[in-house]
């Protein structure tokens, strides 16, 4: 293979990419196909690196601490300067063309091995192992309480794709930030039955999210 082809293909590779990461995370349509599925315009199939990023809100580490909740990380996530990083181990993205098919990104990015915790009286709550699906602007989980199992893949946040900014691209990553993270309802459910409260609310905001993807994956 020449380089000329072999660089053509990792061009394609991280526009595809760019494509489906500001059209899930930006727009998170539902929707299923109609009649023949049409040929996909890009398909990466194994996406690895780098990091999710969330800088999470004051007013969401204030609730923290009134409710007395320790956040902290799990695995291999990490809690710097107010942001909670967990880096990305896997995935795979199929673009369509705009208007064929909705949702016209299909994909997921996991996050194997890391997450957080919330700990409160003795109590310990640990989300690990998310998985963002950009099709429904959804991020799941598999939680437990105090080391024994709650729920496996459960839908914990909620993405708002209103506030992101333009794609930032560098020569093998490309970056997008500004997606709010919110709460989802079976998320505030499981909070509020665990640590005996009702404060915490569906759709309060957690932070903002800052994703970057290596774009040679699966090139």
């Amino acid at each position: 293979m020449s380089r000329t082809v072999s660089s053509a293909r990792s061009r394609r590779a991280a526009a595809a990419l760019a494509l489906s990461l500001t059209a899930g995370l930006g727009l998170g349509a539902c929707g299923v196909f109609g009649g023949d599925a049409p040929e996909p315009v890009a398909s990466i199939d194994a996406v690895t690196g780098d990091t999710t990023q969330v800088t999470l809100d004051k007013g969401f580490v204030k609730a923290l601490g009134q409710l007395g909740l320790q956040p902290g990380t799990v695995g291999s996530g990490k809690l710097v300067k107010g942001a909670l990083r967990f880096p990305i181990t896997g995935g795979n993205v199929t673009v369509f063309e705009p208007g064929e098919v909705s949702p016209y990104v299909i994909g997921q990015l996991q996050h194997e091995g890391s997450g957080f915790s919330l700990a409160a009286g003795g109590t310990t709550v640990r989300i690990t192992n998310l998985n963002v699906d950009p099709g429904v602007s959804r991020v799941y989980g598999d939680v437990s309480v105090n080391g024994k199992s709650a729920a496996s893949s459960a839908f914990i946040f909620q993405l708002d794709g209103r506030s992101l900014k333009p794609l930032a691209s560098a020569a093998r990553t490309a970056t997008l930030e500004g997606t709010k993270v919110k709460v989802s309802p079976v998320a505030a459910q499981l909070l509020n039955t665990t640590f005996k409260t009702k404060a915490v609310k569906p759709g309060l905001l957690v932070g903002i999210a800052k994703i970057t993807v290596d774009t040679k994956s699966g090139a």
